[in-house]
């Protein structure tokens, strides 16, 4: 059996057929780099970075600056620790899985959540205790 030079490369010198690791499949650069271009909006440049993603996920930190470097992803029980901390994380994963829509309700979820609690907070600074006041400092304009 003759082999190409390409698929020699996946051969041992004892024959055994070799898996792969270590080199980079067409797919896998995206996923590298969009995990590490999220993980850098959410989290910054610095070095504290590095920090933060260890102590979410419990990965190495040799690990954690490859994701940061792009040079891999995390595998999926990382991900999904990413995910739960980076709403960053969670927007470019589901990006890359084509779930757009997914991303465009929890972004809605968000925003009404954000939007409740300043709502919130105006009411606390004005005094307003949320209930209907029948003398309010300001009347209804007359149009």
């Amino acid at each position: 059996m003759t082999l190409t030079q390409e698929a020699r490369k996946d051969v041992s010198e004892k024959g055994q057929v070799l898996s792969g690791q270590g080199r980079r499949q067409p797919g896998d650069v995206d996923y590298a780099q969009a995990i590490a271009a999220a993980l850098g909006r959410d989290l910054g440049p610095t070095h504290q970075a590095a920090k933060t993603a260890m102590r979410w996920t419990g990965a190495n930190e040799r690990t954690v600056k490859n994701w940061l470097a792009a040079r891999h992803g995390p595998c999926g029980r990382h991900l999904i620790d990413l995910m739960r901390h980076s709403d960053a994380v969670l927007d470019a994963t589901l990006r890359l899985a084509g779930r757009t829509e997914t991303i465009a309700a929890t972004s809605l979820v968000e925003l009404r959540h954000r939007l409740a609690e300043t709502v919130a907070q105006i009411d606390e600074l004005v005094g307003h205790s949320g209930e209907d006041d029948e003398e309010s400092p300001h009347p209804p304009r007359s149009e």
